[in-house]
C-alpha cells in the first residue's frame, strides 16, 4: 500500500522543514523526487539525504514566484521524466502583521510566493499531467485558511487563496484523471518556529514553546514527518477516490477545540 514506485514527483520548497519531510517520504515510497528550491544548498541537502537512504532525487533551482522560469522548469522536467505524476506545492514564506502594520511591500511579497507561486506551479504541473494522462496534486495550505489567529493577515490571505485554487483545479480537471487536494497543517515544529520564539521571546523561550505546543488540543506541535505521511497518502493510488478536499493535520485545532 501507498507505493509510489515508478512515479515522478515535484516538491517545491523542499530544502527544509515540511517540504523536506514530504520529499523524503515520497522518495521512501519509491518516487523519483525533483526538489524545487530557491535555496540551492537546502535542495542539495535534501537530495543527499534521499540518495543516502537509497532513493532517487535531483535538485532544481527555481523561484516559484517567477512565472516564466517555473514554466521552463516544468517543461524540462516533463521531458526528462516522461511526464509528471505527483506535485506538492509547499514553497511559502511567513509574515507576522495585521492590517495596520503590514506594508504593501510585505503583502505583495507573501502573495507572490505563497499564492502566485502555487498558481505558477499548478500551471506548469497540470500541463504536464494532461500530457501524461493524469496525476495527483497536493497543495500545502494551513489551518489559517479557514480560521483566524492574531497578526497573520497576509499569510492567512495567501493560504485562503491556495485552498480556493485547490477546489477550482479539482473541479476543472475531474475528467482528466487529475486529483487536487490540500493539507492544512496546524502548528508544526520546524526551525522557523524555534527561530520565531528565539527572536520574539528571548527571555522566556521554554515557557513560550510550551504555550504554543499546548495550543493544539492534542497537547503538542506536529512533526514535519506527520505532514509528509498525509502527502504520501494523497499522492498514492489508495486516495484515488479523493479530490477537492482539505485535510487538517493539526492536532485537533480546527474541530475539537
Amino acid at each position: 500500500m501507498f507505493s509510489l514506485a515508478g512515479k515522478s514527483a515535484v516538491v517545491t520548497g523542499a530544502g527544509s522543514g515540511i517540504g523536506q519531510a514530504i520529499a523524503l517520504a515520497l522518495a521512501k515510497q519509491g518516487a523519483f523526487v525533483d526538489v524545487l528550491e530557491v535555496n540551492v544548498d537546502g535542495a542539495n541537502d535534501t537530495v543527499e539525504q534521499i540518495r543516502s537512504a537509497g532513493g532517487q532525487a535531483d535538485a532544481v533551482e527555481c523561484d516559484v514566484s517567477n512565472h516564466g522560469q517555473v514554466q521552463e522548469v516544468f517543461d524540462n522536467l516533463g521531458s526528462a521524466r516522461g511526464g509528471l505524476d505527483c506535485l506538492v506545492n509547499n514553497a511559502g514564506i511567513a509574515h507576522v502583521g495585521n492590517i495596520t502594520n503590514t506594508s504593501e511591500e510585505d503583502f505583495d511579497r507573501v502573495i507572490s510566493v505563497n499564492l502566485k507561486g502555487v498558481f505558477n506551479c499548478l500551471k506548469g504541473g497540470v500541463r504536464q499531467m494532461l500530457k501524461s494522462g493524469g496525476g495527483a496534486i497536493v497543495n500545502i495550505a494551513s489551518t489559517v485558511a479557514t480560521m483566524a489567529i492574531n497578526d497573520r493577515l497576509s499569510y492567512s490571505t495567501s493560504k485562503g487563496g491556495v485552498l480556493a485554487m485547490t477546489y477550482s483545479v479539482a473541479k476543472d480537471h475531474l475528467h482528466d484523471n487529475i486529483r487536487c487536494n490540500a493539507i492544512l497543517p496546524g502548528r508544526i515544529h520546524t526551525p522557523f518556529v524555534d527561530g520565531f520564539i528565539a527572536e520574539n521571546y528571548p527571555d522566556n523561550q521554554v515557557e513560550m514553546f510550551k504555550k504554543l505546543s499546548e495550543y493544539q488540543p492534542i497537547g503538542r506541535m506536529g512533526t514535519p514527518a506527520e505532514v509528509g505521511a498525509m502527502a504520501v497518502f494523497l499522492c498514492s493510488n489508495e486516495a484515488s477516490f479523493i479530490t477537492g478536499a482539505p485535510f487538517p493535520v493539526d492536532g485537533g485545532t480546527l474541530y475539537v477545540r
